[in-house]
């Protein structure tokens, strides 16, 4: 569950790892681990919780939706309740929406590049999965005691953060990096066992073509995960 290649075989601790049931295909199964705790941990920053469905979050935007982040971002936002709003390309709306989204925006709109919620509502929480985006368009958009979440910080947004920390900001940008946990993964596994979970793929890619699966991977448009397979 931490980058920096890719292998047939690796070792890892077992408190990292869970058993992969053989009703789940290696593919899917390869799309999981960062992206999907990814999810949860980002979820969890913004207060949801389960078993405390009267005091998480009520609405909440997931930005990137449709990427490998941001779409188990959106099926655990819809799976704990959540009114989701979501913004994507015009391409994926369709897919969003089924993912669980209530509302889709087309990010290269006006609508979709103000973040304005089609019903209005403020958002509780906003889980951030894209890049290039303002504290200033998020900040009119947020409920009173308002966070996004930012899984990719850069250094500005954790002196944001700490700012807004030390002001006693109502309204916070919260970084978020991932610590990756065997129960977590457990978890995630036994919500795709169920069929409550889905990993979308954009493409595949065999080992000796690893280069061009990355460079896909880097121009940021990919709809889902692209997977490496060991043939």
């Amino acid at each position: 569950m931490t980058a920096g290649g890719l292998a047939e075989y690796a070792v890892a601790s077992t408190n990292l790892t869970t058993i992969l049931p053989p009703t789940i295909p290696p593919d899917e199964a390869a799309g999981l681990p960062a992206a999907a705790l990814t999810a949860l941990q980002a979820l969890r920053y913004a207060g949801v919780e389960r078993g405390r469905p009267n005091q998480q979050p009520k609405n909440i935007l997931i930005t990137a939706a449709s990427g490998g982040v941001g779409q188990f971002a959106t099926q655990l936002a819809k799976l704990a309740n959540l009114h989701v709003t979501a913004t994507c390309g015009a391409r994926n709306i369709d897919l969003v929406r089924s993912l669980g989204a209530d509302e889709v925006l087309d990010y290269k709109t006006p609508e979709g590049a103000s973040l304005t919620s089609p019903s209005e509502k403020k958002y509780d929480a906003v889980i951030h999965c894209a890049t290039g985006i303002s504290w200033s368009a998020f900040e009119p958009n947020l409920a009173e005691k308002g966070k996004v979440i930012d899984i990719t910080p850069t250094m500005k947004v954790m002196m944001a953060s700490l700012l807004q920390k030390l002001t006693f900001s109502k309204k916070q940008i919260v970084p978020l990096w991932l610590s990756p946990e065997g129960k977590d993964l457990s978890f995630i596994v036994g919500l795709v066992g169920e069929g409550k979970l889905r990993t979308v793929i954009d493409s595949r890619y065999p080992l000796e073509k690893a280069e061009e699966a990355w460079a896909k991977s880097m121009a940021g448009h990919a709809t889902g995960k692209i997977i490496v397979e060991m043939r």
